[in-house]
């Protein structure tokens, strides 16, 4: 493929933010332009028409890549969640349109403006993606292939004890979520290992944790665990049982977003006030998702418009930054800089949650006063850093950095099933969520340094080989 030809097609990633923002006078247009920009940009990059994507695995079997899980996930929930914010601008309410409604045309070209920065950083995140994915050939390592499944059992087995020990060694917490992560990886992707071997022990083992991860994320009172807990399953399951998963997971995910708007909130009500034990909140907030009644289209209305998605937190950062709080520039890369430092080493270290705040109440988008914690998106800190600029250079490199990443677990591990669907869905899940820079660069600097630790272990222990 010659050079300008990959140039042409790099460019098409952008088409539908250059469109948006030729229309931007027109709010409804332009946001609706970038809205769907975005499943434009899924499209030409999924089916290779930009590059083709790795011919070594079949699409179900490399689904844990970063151009697919990555992409899917983080600028699938950044990108496509807003519509509901927005059409709650235009007057609608359960999806009915409110008559004789005079939107605010204000708010409706603030949320144009902020899917318009959606869309080039989905843009944006996909150039770093594919300008490196250069699977190799040959990893450096090798495992045997009878020795997977025995990988992945014992995975499955030592990370959750693992994660517990880091939990009650203060300052250590960021390795505990690590393992965390690491636990739910491994029991799902071991039970997709042993349902179609039939591997009786290995299927009541991997059950075992697996359940209790999806009980911890039942109890977390939050949305994402739960509903990851169920499609990273269905993701693992799917090139053994295609039908049975969209038969299955598909309709379970969305009756998650259904019922989890009640859920999550008794758990919040109940579990973090220390009222009542787990079961009884647990019983309680079952009851009110199957039985919401009448509340339950509010419920879920209002989940959708405001929780589902970030964009109204983000319009309030595009109002007043920079018109009355400057750009930061190269501030909140010292402040994700300063973070590194393990809290053992360095106990008055500044608190993250408190860094990342300050500028939540300098914006004025929450209240000092308010109990509410609303980090910014990685998308947030990217424009707050450079305005435009800063989305299209900070998303470009977080693509990049998921790419070269995975890449170098799958040179490290053997291939893709340890080094993509295991040690990068685990240890680097925090690419799936973009939270704020502090708490991403933390998180993959440590979760790196662990990589290499678990790489140097299984070669020691001549799992792996040199290939």
């Amino acid at each position: 493929m010659s050079r300008n030809l990959v140039v042409e097609k790099f460019i098409l990633l952008y088409l539908p933010w250059m469109l948006a923002l030729m229309f931007q006078g027109q709010p409804v247009l332009s946001y609706t332009i970038a809205w769907l920009g975005s499943f434009f940009i899924f499209l030409i990059t999924l089916t290779g028409q930009v590059m083709p994507l790795p011919a070594d695995r079949s699409f179900a079997n490399q689904i844990m890549r970063p151009i697919i899980i990555v992409q899917i996930i983080f600028a699938g929930y950044m990108c496509c969640t807003s519509v509901f914010y927005f059409m709650s601008l235009l007057g609608y309410n359960n999806f009915t349109a409110t008559p004789y409604y005079l939107p605010d045309i204000d708010k409706l070209k603030l949320a144009a403006q902020c899917q318009r920065y959606y869309c080039l950083g989905h843009a944006a995140m996909v150039s770093g993606i594919l300008a490196f994915m250069r699977y190799p050939e040959m990893p450096k390592y090798k495992i045997e292939p009878g020795k997977l499944a025995k990988i992945l059992y014992y995975a499955t087995i030592f990370s959750f004890p693992i994660a517990i020990v880091f939990l009650k060694i203060p300052g250590m917490s960021q390795f505990a979520n690590q393992f965390n992560a690491l636990s739910f990886i491994a029991s799902a992707l071991g039970l997709a290992f042993a349902i179609p071997q039939k591997n009786s022990r290995t299927i009541i083992v991997c059950a075992i944790f697996y359940g209790l991860n999806f009980y911890a994320a039942m109890l977390s009172g939050f949305k994402e665990p739960i509903i990851l807990s169920v499609m990273i399953l269905g993701v693992f399951l799917y090139p053994f049982y295609k039908k049975v998963v969209l038969v299955i997971f598909v309709p379970a995910l969305l009756l998650l977003f259904l019922v989890l708007p009640a859920y999550v909130g008794v758990i919040r009500q109940n579990a973090w006030s220390g009222q009542q034990d787990a079961n009884q909140v647990t019983s309680a907030a079952l009851d009110a998702a199957i039985n919401q009644g009448a509340a339950a289209d509010e419920n879920t209305w209002g989940f959708l418009v405001n929780r589902l998605s970030e964009i109204s937190m983000f319009t309030g950062f595009v109002e007043n930054t920079p018109e009355k709080v400057g750009f930061y520039h190269f501030q909140l890369i010292g402040q994700a800089v300063i973070v590194l430092t393990p809290q053992i080493f360095w106990p008055s270290k500044p608190i993250t949650e408190s860094m990342v705040m300050q500028r939540v109440y300098d914006a004025g988008v929450v209240s000092p006063y308010s109990t509410v914690s609303a980090k910014p998106a990685f998308i947030v800190d990217a424009y707050l850093s450079w305005g435009g600029w800063g989305v299209f250079i900070f998303l470009f490199i977080y693509g990049a950095a998921a790419q070269l990443i995975s890449q170098k677990a799958e040179s490290l591990f053997g291939g893709y099933i340890l080094g993509s669907a295991l040690v990068f869905s685990g240890l680097f899940q925090i690419f799936w969520r973009g939270l704020s820079i502090e708490f991403i660069l933390n998180h993959v600097v440590w979760s790196y340094v662990s990589m290499l630790i678990l790489a140097a272990i299984l070669r020691r222990k001549n799992i792996l080989e040199p290939a």
